[in-house]
Parts: C-alpha cells; structure tokens; sequence
C-alpha cells in the first residue's frame, strides 16, 4: 500500500524536491544508516559518497544497529561496515530527487533536508521442509527531500517599492504652509511732531514774508511736546 505523503515534510514546499522509493529488498536498518550519513550535505558530496559506497571503496559509519559490529581503520576506530546494497539504493533515490528539483526549476544546487528509511512491509514465506521456524520478507522503503537554491517556476517575487525622489519632492511642497506677508514696521511715536517744525523751517525759508507765523506755529508745536514733561516735573517736586 502506498504512503499519502511523507514523513519529514517541510512547511514551504514550494522550495523543495522530493523522491520516495517504496518495496525494496533490502535491510532497513543499512538503509537508515545510510541516510542519516548524507542528512543535511549538498547533494554534490553526497552524490560522490554514496557512488564510492556502493563500489565498496570506503565504510559506512553505523552509530545505531552496531552490536557485535567489527572496528574501521577509515573510521578511526568506530564501527561501520560496507552495505554497498544499501547506497545503491540510497543513490538512485538522491538521483531521482534531483531530477524532480531541475524539472521544477530549483536550480543546480541542492541541501538534502531530509533523508530517512523505514520498514515497508512483512510477507511470510513458507516454512522450511523438517522446520518449524518459518522466516519472513521485509520490504523497506526511502524518501529524500531536497531544498533548491533559485525561485521555482511560476512563483514571482516582487521587491518593494521605492518612492519616486519628485513623489517626496512634492509632498514638502503641498504640506508647507503659505508664506507670510511681511508687515512694515509702524512708525515711532512723534516722528511726525518732529518732522512738522523742519518743514515749517524751510517753508518761512522759501517764503519770507510768512516767516513770523511761521516761528509761531513751530514754538506752539514745541510747547505741546514740552508740555507733558513739564507737567510730571511738577508733579515730581
């Protein structure tokens, strides 16, 4: 029976690649080791590693299932074995992976987020002749998710935008507020009284025969400005 979906999904599926291979006569504890040796590699290395694997050329290290399990010089003492049957499998699964990112447009470069292998299913067999033990058929399956390095196809990314420099140009311009009319200064206080006895002056200058009226008009503009003064002198004393 086959899965509905995988175990080890990530939540943004849209960045990432997957294959899955289901039914296989192999053990799944080899399978597991196998995958848990490429978890979280780029999928150059891995693919090399696993190539080298299945050749035989260098041993997998088995952190788990390793009872009884015979010491590697490669390893540096740890136990591990050679399970090319194993990395066969585990490499034409990676390679299907990648196949399925370059379909979708993820781009040349891969990180296996995700690798893991599990017990499929049980078959019985028929017993032996003159035996009552009866051995059974474990199938496993693998799954692998890769995430790619480009945008996939038919997703657009959009980059915020930047504001126009005559959009912020003129929105000081509206917000200013209108300038204001310049005032002219009022006049000092008794300019006019002041300028009134020159231009009396230089009328009885021009018109001499009005210039006794006009000494008497500007002694009585004088007295009116002394006046006030005079006054406060009194109240003083």
């Amino acid at each position: 029976m086959a899965m509905k979906g995988y175990s080890n999904m990530p939540e943004n599926t849209e960045s990432c690649a997957s294959a899955r291979l289901e039914g296989v006569n192999a053990s799944y504890k080899d399978l597991a080791e196998v995958c848990g040796r490429i978890r979280n590699k780029k999928t150059d290395w891995a693919v090399t590693f696993l190539t080298m694997a299945s050749e035989g050329e260098i041993p997998i290290l088995f952190k788990r299932h390793n009872k009884k399990l015979g010491h590697r010089r490669e390893l540096g003492g740890r136990k591990g074995r050679y399970p090319w049957k194993a990395a066969k499998i585990v490499l034409k699964t990676l390679q299907s992976a990648i196949s399925n990112g370059k379909t979708m447009g993820l781009g040349e470069v891969y990180t296996i987020v995700a690798a893991s292998a599990n017990k499929k299913d049980i078959y019985p067999r028929m017993a032996p002749k003159g035996r009552t033990a009866r051995s059974y058929l474990v199938t496993s399956r693998v799954e692998i998710i890769l995430k790619g390095s480009e945008v996939p196809k038919g997703v657009t990314v959009t980059p915020p935008k930047k504001a126009d420099a005559g959009a912020k140009a003129a929105k000081p311009a509206e917000s200013a507020k209108p300038a204001e009319s310049k005032k002219e200064p009022a006049p000092a206080i008794g300019t006019e009284a002041r300028e009134q006895p020159k231009l009396l002056k230089d009328e009885a200058k021009a018109n001499p025969e009005h210039k006794h009226e006009a000494e008497k008009s500007a002694d009585q503009e004088k007295g009116r400005t002394q006046a006030p003064h005079q006054h406060g002198e009194r109240n003083k004393r």
